[in-house]
């Protein structure tokens, strides 16, 4: 994954760097005469493929600069751009051309040797390993070897000087090799062996077959095989149950995508290297202890082991989910790749393009079915897990596990992606002109990595050692024996005290609350969908019947019982702080995770509903409810905890990605909060400088983000700055607004007299909508106009506007969701639907003025009640966002359909009374957020009382 990708168009300009050496492997093959000439032309033509392919990766950038530097000093003497370019390749294909370079990048040959050489050496050590096994491989193909036809090597990273896992064909069929033991692969395939005779139920899983040869291996091609109909769906997702409970009694990580490969019913383990991973307590957050106890909740859950989806945070990655059960086609964003551009003139340069990640081979159907079998994973986790504690207590668990004790496992201590960056760093022309100072500069990344890595080594050997590795290109491993624990890494480095691992995985296990685990395994299974707009099920949740009686007493019991439920699952630190866990939103889509400090579905959100619960049960409104006063104040107490910790870290040493600026995940969302709570507590808080405070990072924020929508972007910030510059009558945040005002217009795409913003990696067409589209964008330019008086801002917000009404379909009278995600054509929600389009129409015209905000609100209506009732009840996307339209409009006289105010009320009491508050989710899955979760739900029915005040959260701006 760490690989760098370019096309080929220097492959010819490197041959001269290889050649020697090559022609030294060609020469100890032919030595070889247990080797065919057609073997040795496979091996060779490999390692010369291998070689060409590592080599441009590394010295593309440098070949670009030195065309560049060509160009400008007239060296070359071509008639046009492309004979100079030819000229160069020509040029670059001489000894002589890289025997100068040697003065101004002075390490650069002696590194290139190195990768030619152990690359040359592996190939010619697997040559000799190949003739020596040969005979004894029949079994893993099923028939006799014979000749070697074809060779890949490069299946993965390289370790350990140039080693890597190759892919072969031979006379007999396919099998792989890989540069390491496989002896944890045997043990692993014997340990399930014996668990199926005590399980009673058939086990779906197996690992391929291997050949151990103690430093190296040998193991079964497993083809990939689409499930043959839904007995054998069934089989497949069962077995993902049973690896689910296996690997986490085996306290395994990192068995992504790669990793796991569908073959029918049975998913395949292929690389189970990483099993017995050492946990490392983590230092204090600075979050507070409720924050600290729940990570190390997480950190112990079957979440850690990779087969379940959640997305990526780091930069370069954010929003894979490259999980054995998620990566889901069509859901992950496009990633930029170096590419040359401009490639056959003089004038090429290093740029990027965007292309979808590689699909890998862990789904058993084309489009996986994940809504319809993932309770039968859990079934299987659930009756796997009472097997396995059935053994332990019988006492026959713990000397099974005794049979991996001499088997080596991998430890993955940094990412392989972050690896890959700084390999990319090394070999940046700067970093070969100057190699001490890149060195160095390494060397501080890595060293202050440890101090927000629990598991990153600090230790300055250990560090040197890692970067030998990667300034020829390997990613360094690190791995020790289970009986062992003390790591073994680069250069035979040691690193952590020595501990038997099997034993604490046992431990670690015995402790867990298996009930915690069937939540999580239900919420991580869920978030996948929801990065597609997945719903549960279905069935409809509009009531039976439908109740009318006693509203208020019903409406104030809902919101109570809700309420309880967040008392309920809060993790709480003797600190006065809280947590909880649940699938989380944040820019790169959903996972489970702690919530963040967002008010889409994080603390934020819940301090104010909250708070909200508080002022209105004062006010007579809401039912009392024992310690949601004392939760209030630990809310509140564990954002400024938060505030400050995140503050800490930005003067930290080391740089972070300043947090998004939008008005649901971002600064402008704890703004906001702020204001709101400053409000509601009273005089003397320290809210509204707390709310300064945060704005003065708001710029900084705006410039290092790429998205422009209201959720999390730009356009997000500009209505809670202007409420800012109201509340605080600073001329200077609203100046602040117009800045990113600016920005918008200046990266505003045009289509006539329409206008647009992209969302890189995601959709670059552009969205419509309020939450991810130019609605929302619309909207909060069109309150930047109105606050200065800047016909600029109105002009872009009617082009967006009629970006808009362009998407509005005739035959379906509804706007259409422009992410074409497969499902409906049209939406009638509020992050991409015809709720929020609605409401934001209704917030700049309430009272009708302009000629086409009537009928467009009757529109929105009209789809809002065909198409956006009865599927949940959350705002986002459910009924409680829906309410708000229609009682809106309904308040101000218009008749929709003989709908009442008092019948949409009673109809959505009536489902949440028969249904249970529902979020698009499993009822088992408790989501507290606002926007996404049953939060929302208890706000609005707050809401609900004719005399609240509460603000709108759907439309940030109203009630300060």
């Amino acid at each position: 994954m760490a690989a760098e990708s370019f096309s080929d168009n220097f492959i010819a300009s490197l041959g001269c760097l290889s050649a020697p050496s090559l022609g030294r492997l060609a020469t100890q093959l032919v030595l070889m005469p247990e080797l065919s000439s057609r073997e040795r032309e496979v091996i060779l033509e490999q390692t010369r493929d291998c070689l060409a392919s590592v080599l441009h990766g590394k010295l593309t950038r440098l070949l670009l600069l030195e065309l560049n530097a060509a160009r400008v000093s007239e060296r070359l003497n071509g008639a046009d751009s492309a004979e100079r370019w030819n000229e160069f390749l020509e040029l670059s294909s001489q000894p002589s051309f890289w025997a100068e370079l040697a003065e101004h990048y002075p390490s650069m040959l002696q590194r290139v040797d190195a990768i030619v050489r152990y690359r040359c050496e592996a190939s010619l050590l697997f040559a000799r390993r190949w003739v020596a096994d040969r005979d004894v491989l029949n079994a893993l193909c099923g028939a006799k070897a014979g000749e070697l036809t074809e060779l890949s090597f490069g299946a993965g990273d390289s370790h350990g000087g140039g080693f890597t896992v190759a892919l072969l064909r031979c006379e007999g069929g396919r099998m792989v090799y890989k540069p390491r033991s496989v002896a944890i692969d045997a043990s692993l395939q014997a340990f399930v062996d014996a668990l199926a005779q005590e399980h009673g139920h058939v086990l779906n899983i197996r690992v391929p077959r291997v050949i151990d040869r103690g430093v190296y291996g040998w193991t079964e091609f497993v083809e990939h095989r689409y499930a043959a109909g839904d007995k054998e769906l069934t089989g497949f997702y069962r077995g993902i149950g049973h690896w689910l409970a296996i690997m986490h009694l085996l306290g395994a990580s990192d068995l992504h995508a790669e990793n796991l490969i569908a073959h029918g019913d049975t998913p395949v383990i292929v690389d189970c290297e990483t099993l017995f991973t050492p946990k490392i307590p983590m230092p204090p957050s600075g979050f507070g202890k409720a924050f600290d106890h729940a990570s190390a909740l997480v950190a112990g859950t079957v979440l850690n082991i990779g087969l379940l989806p959640g997305r990526a945070q780091m930069l370069g990655w954010r929003g894979i989910d490259y999980s054995s059960v998620g990566f889901l086609p069509g859901q992950q964003p496009m990633m930029p790749q170096p590419a040359i551009l401009k490639a056959g003139t003089d004038e090429a340069y290093l740029g990027s393009t965007m292309v979808p990640v590689s699909m890998q081979q862990n789904h058993p159907s084309l489009e996986p079915a994940l809504a319809a079998y993932w309770p039968h994973a859990l079934d299987a986790f659930e009756q796997m897990t009472g097997t396995l504690r059935r053994l332990d207590a019988a006492g026959s668990l713990e000397p099974r596990l005794g049979a991996f004790d001499d088997c080596r496992v991998r430890v993955v201590l940094r990412a392989t992606e972050t690896y890959g960056e700084l390999v990319r760093m090394l070999w940046h022309p700067v970093s070969l002109h100057n190699e001490a100072q890149a060195k160095q500069r390494v060397r501080e990344l890595l060293a202050s990595m440890a101090a927000s890595v629990v598991s990153a080594p600090s230790d300055p050997v250990v560090i040197e050692s890692e970067i030998e590795d990667l300034l020829v290109g390997d990613i360094p491993l690190f791995s020790t024996l289970v009986c062992d624990g003390q790591l073994e890494g680069p250069r035979g480095v040691r690193w952590l005290q020595p501990g038997h691992l099997a034993q604490a995985a046992l431990q670690r296990w015995r402790a867990s609350d298996f009930e915690f685990e069937r939540n999580v395994i239900r919420a991580a299974m869920v978030s996948a969908y929801l990065n597609d707009g997945w719903t549960a099920h279905l069935d409809t949740l509009t009531p039976s019947a439908i109740r009318d009686a006693d509203l208020d007493a019903r409406r104030r019991a809902q919101a109570e019982r809700i309420m309880q439920g967040l008392i309920k699952h809060a993790i709480r630190g003797e600190d006065g702080s809280v947590a909880w866990i649940a699938p989380v939103l944040n820019p790169s889509g959903w996972s489970v995770q702690l919530l963040g400090v967002d008010l889409y579905g994080g603390l934020s959100g819940i301090a104010l509903l909250v708070a909200a619960y508080v002022h209105e049960m004062r006010a007579g409104r809401a039912n009392p409810v024992p310690g949601i006063e004392a939760l209030s104040s630990t809310v509140q107490h564990t954002l400024r905890l938060a505030e400050q910790q995140l503050a800490d870290n930005a003067q930290g040493d080391i740089k972070l990605r300043p947090a998004p600026p939008g008005a649901y995940l971002g600064l402008a969302a704890q703004i906001w909060t702020l204001l709101m709570l400053a409000q509601w507590n009273g005089p003397g808080g320290d809210e509204l400088q707390r709310a300064i405070t945060l704005a003065e990072g708001m710029l900084e924020a705006a410039a290092a983000d790429d998205m422009n929508d209201v959720l999390s972007g730009r356009a997000g910030a500009i209505p809670v700055l202007l409420a800012l510059a109201e509340c605080t009558h600073e001329r200077r945040f609203l100046d602040m607004a117009v800045q990113i005002g600016d920005q918008l217009l200046a990266l505003a795409r045009q289509d006539g007299d329409r206008a647009y913003w992209v969302q890189p990696q995601t959709w670059p067409q552009g969205l419509g909508g309020y939450s991810h589209g130019v609605t929302g964008v619309g909207w909060a330019l069109a309150k930047l106009a109105r606050a200065t008086g800047e016909s600029r801002f109105e002009h872009l917000a009617q082009a967006a506007f009629r970006f808009e009404d362009a998407t509005y379909d005739e035959e379906e009278q509804n706007w259409v969701d422009l992410r074409d995600l497969g499902g409906p054509k049209t939406a009638a929600v509020w992050c991409h639907g015809s709720v929020g389009i609605g409401l934001a129409h209704l917030d700049l015209d309430p009272d009708f003025a302009h000629p086409r905000t009537q009928p467009l609100l009757r529109h929105a209506a009209a789809a809002t009640i065909r198409m956006g009732l009865g599927w949940n009840h959350c705002l986002c996307h459910g009924d409680l966002g829906a309410w708000e339209l229609l009682d809106q409009l309904m308040a101000r006289g218009e008749v929709l359909d003989g709908m009442t105010r008092e019948g949409l009320m009673a109809r959505i009491l009536s489902s949440l009374e028969e249904y249970g508050p529902s979020c698009g989710l499993t009822k088992e899955v408790v989501v507290p957020g606002l926007l996404s979760g049953v939060g929302g739900v208890a706000y609005q029915l707050l809401r609900m009382h004719p005399d609240s005040r509460l603000p709108s959260v759907l439309i940030l701006g109203a009630g300060l």
